[in-house]
């Protein structure tokens, strides 16, 4: 088996070699202004990556849901602002119409639309965690599958922002952490699929940075019966509030965009992004993939040897540097 997997890595690392490589610039430079819709563009992430790509002469379709933010996102040059709230089947329809009629097509799709929801998994409201779904998973779900036909059309990229969150869970962190394990899982089978019609999906797994997602979810916790004295979770749900309320000693998320921008135009680009602020968070997140595989692999009857994990990833890690070059 071992060998078999050995085989298809070194023919997928070789493909990758033999195939010609333009450049980065070259890749960009087809004439056309290239069309993207960017999901969730109000703030945070969204807005970054809105912002950046509209600077470097792409056009924006930036989805927003309240007037105000789309009233701005209107003012700045390169973008038109789309009402588009991922939960409501209706916008997203208005919104394939609106880009149609602009007549530029599609090329990209960011999919960025995320809110966070927390707490105790014995605790939380069925409605909490439906709706984090609905949003996180659901919504992707729908903006994709509805503007997958013009995507496919220009043989474009499809950018899903997930999390390290997608990696990793732990206490408190289980409604959100579950529907990024969810997109991550959609992500993996939309790659596959997409790949049929030579459009390129990528999963970008940020790390902390700076935004606004969790200031609505901090104060709406800060309510909850399990956060108040006496709750054994009040010790933690305390740090857990504090976390999500203010994150402004955390980067701006330059380093995220520019993984997004890698992934939309790159000639190669790669399947999973891991954008992370620091050496810590690259820690958590790649040693709990390692700690996860040593899980499975341990006490089961095909299990591979110290020696044959280390060979696997070898070869894991020549197809990523075969893709890189």
């Amino acid at each position: 088996m071992i060998q078999r997997l050995l085989t298809v890595l070194a023919v997928v690392a070789l493909a990758f070699l033999s195939t010609p490589q333009s450049s980065f610039a070259e890749s960009l430079d087809d004439g056309a202004q290239k069309a993207i819709l960017v999901t969730g563009a109000s703030s945070g992430i969204g807005l970054n990556i809105a912002k950046t790509l509209a600077a470097e002469g792409y056009f924006v379709y930036a989805g927003a849901r309240k007037q105000a933010d789309l009233d701005a996102l209107n003012k700045i040059p390169n973008i038109q602002s789309v009402r588009l709230d991922v939960t409501k089947q209706a916008e997203i329809d208005a919104a394939v119409k609106t880009v149609r009629a602009g007549g530029k097509g599609l090329y990209g799709l960011v999919n960025n639309a995320g809110i966070v929801v927390s707490g105790p998994l014995t605790e939380i409201e069925e409605d909490e965690l439906n709706w984090i779904f609905n949003v996180n998973v659901i919504g992707v779900f729908r903006v994709t599958k509805a503007f997958a036909p013009l995507i496919i059309e220009s043989k474009g990229r499809i950018s899903n922002i997930s999390s390290i969150s997608g990696v990793l869970s732990g206490m408190l962190w289980g409604p959100y952490g579950m529907s990024k394990h969810a997109l991550e899982a959609y992500t993996d089978a939309l790659e596959e699929e997409m790949a049929l019609f030579d459009v390129k999906v990528s999963a970008i797994n940020p790390g902390n940075y700076r935004s606004r997602i969790g200031t609505k979810e901090s104060s709406v916790l800060a309510k909850k019966p399990y956060a108040q004295p006496g709750s054994p979770y009040a010790e933690a749900m305390a740090g857990h509030i504090e976390y999500l309320s203010d994150r402004s000693m955390y980067k701006e998320p330059d380093e995220v965009t520019a993984a997004v921008v890698h992934a939309l135009f790159a000639d190669a680009p790669k399947p999973n992004y891991l954008v992370v602020p620091n050496e810590r968070e690259a820690g958590w997140t790649i040693g709990r993939m390692i700690e996860e595989t040593a899980e499975l692999n341990a006490d089961q009857p095909y299990s591979y040897s110290d020696e044959e994990l280390i060979e696997m990833l070898k070869a894991a890690t020549a197809v990523q540097r075969a893709r890189g070059q």
